[in-house]
Formats: structure tokens, sequence, C-alpha cells
């Protein structure tokens, strides 16, 4: 596609997608269609979150015309973990989904099921992925038993979706869950920013200061924000699609990512870049638009939407709670975790208010940079600060990510200090503060079971294959190690192949 393409798609699409009754909430009683978009790995760094340097017209345009949430988070920081909340509306942690892709042949407990059961029981057709956009959109990634494709009952079958790809007319209603793959880190990261013909400028982003500035580093972030824009002309072809088949005015948008973004305190943390998620919701015949919604939100929350939006009452069980009702108490907190990721076992909890995060390390021993090996292979950035490290040449907040051992609690105040420079635990002026933080950490877990807090079962974990490649690099490519060591991204998936060839593994 070339760039006046680009433009002119994009140009198409916000025009089409002008709404054409929000004035005030439809009085219908047809079932609205539902897509449901994740964004893979993304904090709020859209352009209408005020994110700098980047350009999102599709996403800037469903916001003003929908409902954009400041205040949605996270109920985990990895994606499994995560998307399970998210397909069954409880907390991953009550559910035994805490741990990343573990648990994938144990049964959801009764009375636990994934909403698509109850869509299906209310005559949706549910659909999986969309062959408009690149990469793995039908993903679900889910930890429990289940399969893409078939009937459930929980028991004997445990298919979550009718079809996949296509949506027709004839689907109606539909639920259709897309996964926009692109900002994922991956090797497909370098070749968009090639094909771009409007990159972002590596001197116009603006970094967190918990990152060094060098260039290496900048054109990182840079190579980030193109996959943002790439993915916002994603959403930009499946809006034209359902315009083009007729089913735009009746159809509810809710795009959210699935975790926060993927670099230094973001994917895997309990930090604001983790844990603070873009959330946007649109539905031109059902929902008043043009105003940002701060209520506290949760990730877990747009399984209770979705449910709320098609009519169907919900489960007595579930602990998300609509975003389309006024009328709920809105949360005072948002609960969150951070278990095992590959080979790495954590076990941190945060709670986020409006204006605070407290976060509990369990195993404050693990620390932030465990040299995760598949995240050696896409963190070029933690590369690039390991050696300024050995250096002398980091701040003191910039040393804190590779500290041996994490605080065992920490007290920010989101407010005043959004990028969490200071840990207010033993201020004095903060006590009344921890003093509630603490109180909303026990609330929780008075009232809710943490499987996180058992021991782990290693044989529902199956065990990664990265740490075995890195070892083998180690010893027949040392070149390529000194590559990651420069902020190079080597090509996980081409030196995987290549080892798996030559151990036969």
């Amino acid at each position: 596609m070339t760039f006046k393409q680009f433009i002119l798609l994009t140009i198409l699409c916000v025009i089409n997608y002008i709404p054409n009754s929000f004035a005030q909430k439809s009085s219908s009683n047809q079932q609205p269609n539902i897509l449901f978009v994740l964004a893979e790995d993304i904090s709020t760094d859209l352009e209408c979150y005020g994110m700098e340097a980047v350009k999102t017209p599709i996403l800037n345009n469903l916001a003003t015309s929908g409902v954009l949430f400041t205040n949605a988070y996270g109920n985990n920081s990895i994606c499994s973990p995560s998307r399970s909340n998210m397909m069954t509306g409880v907390h991953q942690n009550s559910i035994n989904a805490q741990h990343h892709r573990s648990n994938r042949e144990i049964p959801l407990q009764a009375p636990f099921k994934p909403i698509t059961s109850y869509l299906r029981d209310a005559g949706y057709t549910c659909i999986l992925g969309s062959d408009l956009v690149r990469g793995y959109a039908k993903k679900i990634d889910v930890n429990f038993k289940h399969k893409a494709i078939g009937n459930w009952d929980g028991e004997t079958e445990f298919g979550l979706f009718d079809k996949t790809d296509h949506i027709s007319a004839e689907d109606q209603p539909f639920f259709s869950q897309v996964t926009l793959t692109v900002t994922h880190r991956g090797g497909h990261w370098n070749s968009i920013r090639e094909q771009s013909k409007h990159k972002v400028n590596p001197a116009d982003v603006v970094l967190p200061p918990y990152y060094a500035d060098t260039p290496v580093i900048r054109e990182d972030w840079a190579k980030y924000l193109d996959q943002m824009e790439y993915m916002d002309y994603e959403m930009g072809l499946l809006l034209a699609d359902l315009e083009r088949k007729g089913l735009k005015d009746n159809t509810i948008i809710i795009f959210i990512g699935d975790n926060g973004r993927c670099n230094v305190r973001g994917k895997g943390y309990l930090y604001e870049p983790g844990l603070h998620l873009p959330l946007i919701v649109n539905w031109p015949a059902g929902i008043k638009g043009g105003e940002n919604d701060t209520r506290m939100v949760a990730s877990v929350d747009v399984s209770a939407t979705i449910l709320d939006a098609a009519g169907i009452e919900l489960p007595t069980y579930i602990t998300a709670q609509s975003i389309l009702k006024e009328t709920n108490t809105p949360r005072e907190y948002v609960y969150s975790a951070r278990d095992l990721w590959d080979e790495i076992l954590d076990q941190s909890r945060a709670v986020t208010t409006d204006n605070y995060r407290y976060i509990k390390n369990n195993m404050a021993d693990v620390s932030y940079d465990a040299h995760q090996a598949y995240l050696e292979f896409y963190r070029p950035a933690v590369h690039i600060m390991r050696g300024l490290k050995d250096e002398g040449k980091l701040n003191e907040l910039q040393l804190k990510f590779f500290a041996p051992n994490k605080e065992n609690e920490e007290l920010y105040d989101l407010k005043n200090d959004p990028f969490e420079t200071t840990n207010l635990i033993n201020d004095p002026n903060y006590t009344s503060v921890l003093t509630k933080m603490k109180g909303f950490y026990k609330d929780w877990n008075d009232n809710n079971t943490d499987f996180g807090l058992n021991p782990i079962n290693w044989e529902d974990a199956p065990p990664p294959r990265a740490p075995e490649l890195i070892e083998w690099l180690k010893q027949e490519k040392p070149e390529v190690i000194e590559q990651m060591k420069q902020g190079i991204e080597p090509g996980f998936v081409k030196l995987n192949k290549e080892f798996r060839a030559n151990t036969k593994n």
C-alpha cells in the first residue's frame, strides 16, 4: 500500500465512521452486534491519550465520537492471564488462570464459563479473527482447557467460537473478537518501519525518565510507535468492513489493549506502563459519546460490558461490572497481579486507585531484570542500559530496574509522580494513604480466592523454548549474543528454527 492510499483510506474511514445518532441512548430492543478488538502489548500510547510523535486518526475519531476511558487498568500485565479474565468475567487469580500459558489441560471449575457460551445461548454467532489484518488475529491465549471452534459444555466440549474470519449480515447478531498483533514484539517491527512512508522521527519521541536517552533507545521507541500507526490503519480496515456491509450503526465497538507496552517497566510489571490500558467504546445506536470517562475500570470489566450490551443477565459469580451502566457503584480500586511468566516465577500484587498505587512484592528477591530468556531477544533498551550500568552512566531511577532485589512494598502518588519515581512507603505524610491502600488490598483478599499464592505445579507449565536457545547461542553463535548487547534484535523465530533443526528438538 502506498502512502497516498494509506492517507486516502484513513480519511475515508474517519468520514464514514462519524455516527449519526449520539444525542441520546437508543430505545431499540434490537440485539447489537459486538466487535471486540484487542491490541497486543500497548499502554495508553495513542494520540488521543496524548502520546507524543504518534498519529492514530482512526482511534482518535472512534474516541471523540464514542467514549474514551482514562482510568482503565489490567488485572494482570501479561497477555494470557489478562485474556483469561476478559473471557470469563472473573479475576484470573480466582480461576487458577494466573500463570502464563499454564493449566491449558485443566477445565474451568463450575460454575465458571466463557462469555461466548452465554452469547451463543442468546443467539449470537461468535466469530474469531479477521483476514483483513496481518498476523495471528485468531489469537485466544487463555489459561484453561479450550479449543477455538466447536461446542462448549465445559466437561467434554471446550469450543469457544462458531467460525473464523468473516462477518456477514446473516451472522447477526454477532460477537467478533479480533486481535491486532502488529504491536506485539517480533521480527515484523523492522519491516513495518522500513515500509512506512512516514516513519516516526526518533528525535520527536519523548522518553520516560526511567529510560536512558540514547539513539538506539529512541529508534526503538519510534519503531514501537510505527507499529501503533499501522495498528490504527488496521482498525480502519475493520471499521470500513462494517460500513461496507451496512453493519456499522448497530455494532458496538470495544477497543482495549490486552496488557501494557513491551518494554522497560511495561509488560510483565505492575507499574503504570504495564497496567494502564487504552479503552475506547463506540456504539452509535446505544450510548452517548463525546466525553472522556474517568471511572476506574478493570480489564475484566469488558466481559460484563459485552454481556450487558447483548441484554444478557450477568452471572452472579463474576467479579466484572458493566461500564455501560452509569448507575453501578464505581470501582474504588483495581487489583492486579503478576505471577509466572515463562521460566520466571514472581508474585507481586498491586492496588490502583485514581490517585495512588500500592505494590506488594512477595518475591522481592526476583529482580525486575530477571534475564528472562525470551525477553533477551526483544528488549533492546534493556541491553543498552545494562551496558550503561556497567559504565556507571545510569541515574538512581534508571538503576532501580537492574537492582538485584525489589522493594518489599511500594507506594506512588500517580497524580504528582506519574512516572512512579519516588517510593512513598516510608513517608510519614502518606501514612493515611498507605493505610487506605492496604485496606483495599485486604478487602480483595478477604473476598476472593488467590490461586497464585499456592505452590506452582510445574507439570502444568510447559517449559519455554527460549532458555535452551540462549544457551545454544552462547556456545554456537556468540556473535549473536554480542549483537543483542548492542541493542540489535537478532530474529527469534529464525534462530529458533535453526536451533531446532540442529538439535532435532
